[in-house]
């Protein structure tokens, strides 16, 4: 599986989803521009000494993304969609895409990919899940459609 993160905006959430990524031997793409340094302590700290061990890409655009991976598939994870990240079906080789914290995936991005949008279901009370708590429902119900079928 494939985890990509946008624009991210807050080391802590990179360490801990790379953490993630390297026990369900997922790859973790970041596509720039981000605030953070990859070599800040946040990152390092919530990413222990799994850190190391991250199959990690770093994207200079989200275009330059999408060019790599013509013929994959993208789910765009959002709060502006009805349909549920448990509607879709799954390949291991998929990715999943977060936008930044703050604002999340652009209208235009979700307008262009309005039927591989998925959410998270929550009460209305809050804006959304934490990012690193969203990467890892969603990473872990691909993984069991697929029988956590991880080729270490």
């Amino acid at each position: 599986m494939n985890i990509v993160l946008m624009y991210p905006e807050t080391p802590y959430n990179i360490g801990n989803i790379g953490r993630s990524c390297v026990l369900t031997n997922s790859t973790l793409h970041l596509v720039r521009p981000f605030v953070v340094s990859l070599d800040e302590k946040a990152v390092k700290r919530s990413g222990l000494d799994y850190w190391p061990l991250v199959k990690l890409k770093v994207w200079e655009s989200y275009e330059e993304l999408l060019a790599a991976y013509p013929n994959s598939s993208f789910y765009y994870a959002t709060t502006k969609t009805k349909r549920k990240y448990t509607d879709v079906k799954y390949e291991m080789n998929d990715f999943i895409v977060f936008g930044p914290e703050s604002k999340g995936i652009s209208a235009e991005i979700r307008e262009k990919n309005e039927k591989t949008c998925i959410t998270i279901p929550m009460i209305k009370m809050g804006r959304s899940l934490n990012l690193s708590n969203s990467s890892v429902i969603i990473l872990y119900e691909a993984l069991r459609q697929n029988n956590f079928d991880f080729e270490v």
